[in-house]
């Protein structure tokens, strides 16, 4: 086992959890699962989620020092957001071709739809109203959400990422603009902190064959029926197609075009992050092994992968972006609505923009969901049509938003000159500051 890859522990920690959940529920071991083991999944997210905004503030301050120069920031976040527009653009409309094509929801039997309505009710209930608060804000609510008021209270929770982003870049701005001498001290402070906090990730990462084990043996536990999943198949496969189109052909294709990487090379290297996102569903918690992973085993200089990782785990979602245009589809389709080509070019623009506002947390992109169904004349209370599947769900299309972020920091790499051959640090090595 410890010559083993940590990829490869971390799938047997996969199989041997859903295994152990099959069983505990064959055997009436349900509780046991949920008292004794599952606590230890949570604790391993939270130890992820602990260091999320700790190494955001580090290590984007760090890249931004690096640069000296506020016109090569401007470039790098110019190409950096196009890159995750054009990316989600791709999967929307990838989402969209598919759903069409397939037809999952024509069709429907009523009595099977009813009866998904009832018993998911409550739970779009919830969603609506959070997405109905959302909607009231009014239009530049999400630009007035962008400037923290107090930079500690937001940085007391994953879910304000791009408060702590926009106040970081604002930090690094200003202490490359200030006296050099004044600045070093300050530098070295957070190159210091961040060379702890990648620290621990190392270690953090021992655990994560337990962790994901945990994880998904609580998981199969507390599945639904699953008589519920098969009236949703197809729907489902229209997903899982997207996104293995996303995953398994556009970014291994983009990266061998633009930076000449094969794919067996590009996937060995990302496929930790890959199935941690998998396991835990959010893109935050997975941050810092992408960012180590990328770094390290994927040859992206830290001054990128400290800019552009932080922020395409805020904006971009091109796994949740495709499940969006995929769900309205079929949701229209099973109330026997025909969406025309206005309406489907509505989605694209609305699921492009509630993606950016969707937090890299489980379940978020049902909330930003609701918006994309009104603004396309959808009944929003089809909503509880999809929630028995959306958990597996999620877990894929966050493995596509976590790939799609590799992705994008090595086009950016690779066009400000900063990829080099991958070099990877063991746990007893030290980070020098560059």
């Amino acid at each position: 086992m410890k010559n083993l890859g940590l990829h490869w522990k971390i799938l047997i920690g996969m199989v041997a959890g859903i295994a152990f959940g099959v069983a505990a529920n064959q055997f009436g071991w349900g509780d046991l699962v949920k008292d004794w083991i599952k606590p230890f999944g949570t604790i391993f997210i939270n130890s992820l989620k602990l260091i999320a905004i700790p190494l955001i503030v580090a290590s984007l301050i760090k890249g931004i020092t690096d640069l000296k120069d506020i016109s090569k920031l401007s470039a790098m976040g110019g190409r950096t957001i196009a890159i995750y527009i054009g990316t989600t653009v791709l999967a929307i409309v990838i989402g969209l071709g598919i759903v069409n094509l397939v037809g999952p929801g024509r069709g429907l039997d009523e009595a099977t739809r009813d009866n998904l309505l009832n018993d998911f009710a409550a739970d779009a209930g919830k969603r609506i109203m959070a997405a109905e608060q959302q909607r009231e804000a009014g239009p530049l609510q999400a630009l007035v959400d962008l400037v923290p008021e107090n930079i500690v209270g937001a940085a007391t929770s994953n879910g304000n990422m791009l408060q702590v982003i926009f106040f970081v870049i604002c930090f690094g701005i200003g202490l490359i603009l200030i006296d050099p001498k004044k600045a070093q001290p300050v530098k070295d402070f957070f190159d210091g902190v961040n060379e702890v906090v990648l620290k621990l990730i190392d270690l953090i990462m021992i655990a994560a064959p337990y962790g994901v084990f945990a994880l998904l043996a609580a998981l199969v536990v507390e599945s639904p029926s699953a008589d519920l999943f098969y009236a949703l198949i197809k729907y489902s496969l229209c997903v899982l197609a997207g996104l293995g189109l996303m995953i398994g052909v556009v970014y291994p294709v983009l990266v061998k075009v633009f930076t000449g990487m094969g794919p067996g090379t590009f996937f060995n290297g990302i496929s930790p992050a890959q199935l941690l996102a998998f396991s835990t569903s959010s893109s935050a918690a997975t941050l810092p092994v992408t960012m180590e992973r990328v770094e390290e085993h994927l040859g992206v200089d830290e001054e990128v992968t400290s800019f552009v990782l932080p922020i395409g785990a805020t904006i971009n979602m091109d796994g949740t972006s495709l499940y969006q245009a995929v769900a309205a589809v079929f949701i229209a389709q099973a109330y026997g609505m025909d969406l025309d080509l206005m309406t489907q070019l509505g989605i694209i623009t609305t699921a492009l923009a509630a993606s950016i506002g969707s937090a890299a947390v489980p379940g978020a992109g049902m909330v930003m969901l609701v918006i994309v169904l009104g603004q396309a004349g959808i009944p929003e209370a089809g909503l509880a049509l999809i929630f028995a599947v959306d958990r597996p769900l999620d877990m894929c299309r966050t493995v596509a938003n976590v790939t799609g972020d590799a992705t994008v920091a090595m086009l950016v790499g690779k066009s400000v000159g900063k990829l080099n051959e991958p070099h990877e640090r063991k746990l007893d090595d030290h980070y020098p500051a560059k």
